[in-house]
């Protein structure tokens, strides 16, 4: 079995101006801070509930 874990990588699509305070932090925390930044990221499950919050502002695949 491989334990292996996946990546993800994550582009952000979309500024945060005029975005709550919230998903800015969540921007931050996953290292974007401009747009068509990307990082590619583990995908565990603190990383997914991430982007689940602010996958309006994102463009994410699987790596």
């Amino acid at each position: 079995m491989n334990n292996k874990i996946n990546n993800i990588k994550i582009t952000q699509i979309q500024s945060a101006i005029g975005r709550k305070y919230d998903q800015r932090l969540i921007l931050v925390g996953l290292g974007l801070n401009k747009i068509n930044k990307s990082v590619i990221l583990a995908n565990t499950n603190s990383i997914k509930g991430m982007v689940e919050k602010v996958k309006h502002l994102l463009k994410i695949e699987n790596m």
